[in-house]
């Protein structure tokens, strides 16, 4: 299981990390171009930069719920006696897998329908790997909710976010 873990944690940050060098090459290319050349900047770029947003947001989902980085309200939860803070986080999981795993059916549909579609500037992509973001993120949230949920219950993980090795040597 622990390997598995961190197998599943790894593959994210590398793909958040892609997505993001994308992100920020065809922005490079962007300002670039608009800086140094008369002609202006390739119209790709832009849309480039849209789908990589949208594959940072579909590994980057999973990635912040994986390491505790999403938004989370835990005023009260946390503050609760006893098991119910271990509770609550399990329950928000198991509300995060149920969501994702709902959703993961329609969101198969929609990246099919983008088979039919090409990109607007790069004719030569199909849509379907644009939509398919959408569908990477739920596949991601439903693979590390269950992690966490199995995790919680098998007692190898408490649902607390990850430590950094900064936090962990604070007093």
């Amino acid at each position: 299981m622990s390997r598995l873990i961190r197998l599943v944690g790894s593959v994210l940050r590398w793909a958040t990390g892609i997505a993001f060098a994308v992100l920020m090459t065809a922005v490079l290319i962007q300002v670039v171009m608009r800086t140094f050349s008369s002609g202006g900047s390739p119209v790709w770029t832009e849309e480039v930069t849209r789908y990589a947003l949208l594959y940072i947001g579909g590994f980057g989902a999973a990635l912040s719920l994986w390491t505790g980085a999403m938004v989370n309200v835990d005023l009260l939860s946390e503050h609760l006696p006893g098991r119910l803070p271990w509770v609550m986080r399990l329950l928000a999981a198991v509300t995060v897998f149920i969501f994702a795993v709902m959703l993961i059916e329609p969101a198969w549909r929609f990246t099919k329908i983008g088979m039919m579609q090409t990109s607007p500037s790069m004719p030569f992509i199909k849509m379907a790997y644009i939509h398919a973001s959408v569908f990477i993120l739920l596949v991601t949230l439903a693979l590390t909710s269950s992690i966490r949920i199995i995790g919680m219950l098998c007692g190898k993980l408490d649902g607390h976010p990850e430590l950094k090795e900064e936090e962990e040597e604070l007093p």
